[in-house]
């Protein structure tokens, strides 16, 4: 039974564990029918959670789980929690869950979860070793199905701390190595990844994932030819190739920007293994990149009939369909896209082919309300999609207020207390925005992203440049290859009356990143210069991409449209 209670638990880090959960009220309140005060406050939390009050919601289910011995009350609560990434409220709720079902192996998972989220590395290494230990079968394999969800939690660096931790008991282990290689090339360790793997091959010499990550580390150290050649001497050395080599040698040709190499790889796999789903997502992909629009909508179609890979292959039909400006075909491609990496960009632009292309807004906030309930994980990030959409519809204090929203529910998110500051400037209150920017700093002083949004601000809507080009140049030394920042250089370069200087900055920028901003800046930098010919031409193609910015709009109106 332990064995079951974990490969359960492991399945909820690996499957976005509350993707498919519903908080069923009725049958709480009919549980609780006896604890009067436990089933006010879920009464409390549904009305919160019909309103979108998530934390609310969340921790007046906490405080009936704390009111009440249902461990399935107390599940519910936890679940919620850390659904809506609530953590201390969720580790509350999983404290009173083992308080009452001392033996759950789903509970104490949930712990190291929200012990791991909030930085009590020691805490979580306690519940996570008893959850290793349990069971007969190498604990390397529960170590690494552990690394996999770690690995989606974005703090490579403290899940690498704790997988070593983890491991330490399990010298002999090939998988147990293999896991800390894992966690440590992502952490950016690839000395320490590549000694681990070398060791996991000494320890099991048919172990082939652990030869496969060493490749992955020359990668990681800009060495793609290294890889490639070890790639393709393990492949040719071996009378009988590997298929997985010959995917991971697929993987390192595109990323080299060899698709086409990439394509003759994986054919090999699938002519060998015909049924590999793998092997067809992947060559579906290089289809899209290469864009082959019409092999690739092919191969993603069977892609989705195989029942595999599903959300991948509706977000990249989804995408195909939108570049055909199927807009109505794209909608219902997106808008299934309900987990995994890129569920939020598809939810974002089904919602805006919606309220821009469809002229269906009232339905755009629709879908995003189904999409939350149906996901709770990203529900929050939603309250910061229908804030952008308001924005983009100009109802900016709709959009603010939810900004506020999102902010209280995310505090120490930097993107969204950023998205908050930004939408402050846009509607003229520069002065508030500067003072929020300037807390942030306080807050990430080593942040490129703040450093810069507080730089262009000054740059772009003050006067004091000198600070401006201060804060601009730590943010690139910080993050050197950033176009965004060489565009706030370039442009602070030029409001200090450095034109030349600038106007090379914002070239570099725009050859990285071509964007109708970057674009409005160069075209005013070559008309203050004189060189009216160059300004007109870099406009007018600048329109053609992006016909209706606002910001091109202005510097015409500016330096062309008043002349006769």
């Amino acid at each position: 039974m332990q064995d079951t209670l974990w490969w359960r638990s492991v399945n909820l880090l690996m499957t976005l564990l509350t993707l498919a959960m519903t908080f069923s009220f009725a049958a709480v309140l009919a549980d609780e029918s006896s604890t009067s005060d436990a089933s006010a406050h879920v009464l409390l939390a549904e009305i919160a959670l019909q309103r979108n009050e998530y934390l609310t919601a969340t921790t007046e289910y906490r405080k009936a789980a704390e009111k009440s011995d249902s461990v399935e009350l107390a599940r519910k609560a936890t679940r919620m929690g850390f659904s809506y990434g609530f953590n201390e409220e969720a580790l509350l709720a999983a404290r009173r869950w083992q308080k009452l079902d001392k033996d759950s192996d789903e509970a104490r998972a949930f712990l190291g979860q929200l012990y791991f989220r909030i930085g009590e590395l020691r805490n979580s290494r306690r519940q996570f070793e008893r959850l290793i230990k349990a069971g007969p079968e190498d604990p390397g394999t529960r170590l690494l199905s552990l690394v996999s969800y770690l690995s989606e939690e974005g703090e490579p660096e403290r899940a690498d701390e704790l997988v070593r931790s983890l491991a330490k008991p399990y010298k002999d282990s090939a998988k147990a190595h293999y896991a800390v290689a894992v966690m440590a090339l992502r952490a950016g360790d690839s000395t320490h990844a590549k000694q681990r793997a070398t060791r996991a091959s000494e320890l099991d010499p048919d172990f082939t994932r652990s030869k496969l990550l060493l490749a992955r580390a020359l990668m990681f150290e800009g060495d793609a030819d290294g890889a490639i050649e070890y790639l393709a001497h393990l492949i040719g050395d071996s009378p009988h190739p590997d298929p997985d080599a010959r995917m991971e040698l697929a993987l390192m040709y595109m990323l080299s920007g060899r698709d086409d190499d990439a394509l003759s790889q994986v054919n090999q796999v699938l002519l060998e293994q015909p049924n590999r789903l793998d092997g067809l997502r992947l060559m579906a992909i290089i289809n899209f990149r290469l864009e082959r629009l019409d092999a690739a909508w092919q191969d993603f179609q069977d892609l989705l009939a195989s029942g595999q890979y599903r959300m991948d292959a509706l977000f990249y039909l989804g995408r195909i369909a939108d570049f055909r400006e199927q807009y109505e075909r794209a909608v219902r491609l997106f808008r299934e896209v309900r987990y995994g990496s890129n569920a939020l960009f598809a939810q974002r632009r089904a919602s805006w082919i919606m309220a821009r292309e469809l002229d269906d807004v009232d339905g755009a906030f629709a879908m995003l309300d189904e999409f939350a309930e149906a996901a709770p994980d990203n529900a929050v990030d939603v309250v910061t999609l229908r804030a952008q959409l308001l924005a983009s519809l100009g109802r900016y204090e709709e959009a603010l207020a939810l900004y506020e929203k999102a902010v209280e529910y995310r505090p120490d998110d930097e993107s969204m207390v950023l998205g908050r500051s930004d939408l402050l400037v846009r509607i003229g209150r520069v002065d508030d925005a500067i003072v929020e920017y300037r807390k942030a700093l306080k807050r990430w002083p080593d942040s490129a992203l703040t450093l810069n949004a507080l730089g262009y601000t000054l740059a772009d809507r003050t006067d004091r440049y000198v600070e401006a080009e201060q804060l601009i140049q730590k943010a690139l030394k910080i993050d050197p290859e950033n176009p965004a920042i060489i565009d706030s250089l370039g442009w602070v370069l030029y409001k200090l009356g450095k034109l030349e200087a600038g106007l090379v900055q914002l070239n570099i920028a725009y050859e990285q990143f071509n964007d109708h901003e970057v674009a409005a800046h160069i075209v005013e930098v070559l008309a203050e210069l004189g060189r009216t010919d160059e300004a007109l031409g870099m406009l007018e193609s600048a329109e053609q991409e992006t016909p209706d910015s606002k910001l091109l709009k202005d510097v015409r109106a500016r330096y062309f449209d008043q002349n006769p």
